[in-house]
């Protein structure tokens, strides 16, 4: 892909680029503790959006998608694109001149291979590539936190995506190696060990959209919100789950709906998991964070109840393999991938298990995507 985006480009506007990626992301474990400021486990993986850029002499930008087959002109302050994949580059490029930088125009060509509506955050991994690009090439002076901030304002913003900053802070930070635990009320994150020898991570993509995910995602967000200020009565200072204890949701459990209870529960206990898993990391324990992981899928489908039944079947079956050190939904839920850790010796005859097993069940395979964790933006060239 990189020697096709550099091609493309010398093809379009000459030579001279500079060549740039930024990857797509998994989430180990803590899901849905990102809005209630608790922490998350992201990890970089070998999967990137690719950015060749060079300033151009001209009034105006322009673009080139490899995967769209696109070409526009873009003047950056005039109307938006229509074109959603220019809709990214647009706004990164005026949120960086809202922060006081000036964007020259350029000429940019880009691709990846990231696989798309898998969950990996290919809008991010964009996002975070033209930013790291243009911030280099113009010698913006931006740190990579910042960064990360202008590519969530950009989906605010330009794209009309409500997200956290997880995605972006992953496609940034990330390091081979390493997973990163963030801190989302803080954005103070630790690089924990990740290299787990004799393992492979891998994900099944159940091909179910998540048509739920965005609906649901509120009425979620609502019920932890319900239950903190069931909690804030009587506890002063407290402002989000992060702040709340399972004992001071047992005290005032009767004051609250069974189902917020439920909701309130998974959060807090997500959020002790991941530190527990962490722990684990740093000891090398790959079964104990195995085990956080399937405990996280059980708290999702039961408690939190975003699974769906491809997501639990796949969980299910993982769990009877005992080459499986841990598997659980990953993202949003109501369709999308599960993340599993399996051990080499057993990965063949997994990955056949899972693909006759679930093309029995449900009359179709689920895409087999394998990851390994890698580095965050970078210059190539």
């Amino acid at each position: 892909m990189k020697t096709k985006i550099q091609e493309q480009f010398e093809k379009l506007y000459g030579d001279g680029a500079s060549l740039f990626a930024s990857p797509g992301r998994v989430n180990l474990i803590g899901e849905h503790t990102d809005y209630n400021l608790g922490f998350v486990l992201p990890g970089a993986i070998d999967k990137a959006i690719y950015v060749a850029v060079k300033p151009n002499d001209g009034k105006v930008c322009r673009l080139h998608s490899v995967d769209y087959d696109e070409t526009i002109e873009m003047d950056i302050h005039g109307e938006k694109p229509e074109k959603q994949w220019a809709q990214y580059i647009y706004g990164v490029a005026n949120e960086m001149e809202k922060r006081g930088a000036l964007i020259r125009p350029f000429d940019m060509v880009f691709g990846g291979d990231v696989p798309l509506g898998a969950g990996l955050s290919s809008s991010a991994a964009l996002e975070s590539a033209v930013g790291f690009a243009l911030n280099t090439i113009y010698d913006l002076g931006f740190g990579r936190e910042q960064l990360a901030k202008i590519g969530q304002m950009t989906e605010h913003n330009y794209v009309g995506v409500r997200c956290g900053i997880m995605d972006q802070f992953a496609s940034l930070f990330g390091e081979a190696g390493h997973v990163i635990r963030l801190d989302c009320r803080s954005l103070e994150y630790k690089l924990e060990p990740f290299d787990p020898q004799g393992c492979k991570v891998v994900l099944f993509d159940t091909k179910v959209k998540h048509t739920l995910a965005s609906s649901e995602y509120n009425v979620r967000r609502a019920q932890c919100e319900a239950g903190v200020a069931v909690v804030l009565r009587h506890v002063g200072g407290v402002e989000s789950l992060r702040d709340v204890t399972m004992d001071m949701l047992d005290a005032y459990k009767g004051e609250m709906e069974e189902v917020v209870y439920r909701r309130c529960r998974y959060v807090i206990e997500e959020n002790q998991r991941l530190l527990d898993a962490c722990a684990a990391l740093e000891k090398g324990d790959y079964v104990t964070f195995g085990q956080k992981m399937n405990g996280s899928h059980d708290g999702l489908s039961k408690d939190y109840e975003v699974s769906c039944a491809e997501l639990d079947f796949l969980a299910d079956v993982a769990r009877t393999n005992s080459g499986v050190l841990g598997a659980r939904m990953m993202g949003g839920g109501f369709g999308g991938c599960t993340i599993n850790l399996v051990r080499a010796e057993a990965y063949a005859d997994f990955l056949e298990e899972i693909s006759d097993k679930f093309s029995h069940r449900f009359g179709q395979t689920p895409r087999i995507i394998e990851v390994n964790i890698s580095q965050g933006a970078h210059r190539i060239a």
